[in-house]
């Protein structure tokens, strides 16, 4: 069993930063491909960017790619997705997620529906 608690959501405005933090509580966390989805009034359910279990393999939707950043620190059981350059276009409820457990998880896929734990989520706003 794995519990994910997100934190760092907020708001910002567009150009500005945010990070989200994600600390799961259980063993062998290196044992999960992670996952940040979003769910938004435009695109509905979607995964921005995910990282296998090592962080040498990395997802990022086309939306996102090249302004957020995903990292994880195994030693601390958390996963990070570091915001720049924000759009109100990304406003909405951020998840973390966790697929797994498996040895040296790689990221496998980016279907919600394959992933296992889930946070409560944390709300972004991005005002213009």
């Amino acid at each position: 069993q794995l519990q994910l608690v997100e934190s760092g959501g907020g708001s910002a405005q567009t150009g500005g930063s945010l990070r989200l933090s994600c600390v799961a509580s259980g063993r062998a966390f290196d044992n999960y491909a992670m996952a940040w989805f979003r769910q938004t009034a435009e695109k509905g359910g979607e995964c921005v960017a995910g990282t296998s279990w090592s962080g040498e393999s990395q997802y990022y939707s086309r939306s996102v790619k090249g302004r957020f950043t995903i990292s994880r620190d195994n030693a601390k059981n958390a996963v990070y997705l570091q915001m720049n350059s924000l759009r109100p276009e990304d406003t909405g409820v951020y998840y973390c997620a966790a697929d797994g457990p498996r040895p040296r998880a790689l990221l496998v896929t980016t279907v919600s529906s394959e992933f296992d734990y889930w946070g409560q989520g944390t709300q972004v706003n991005v005002s213009s």
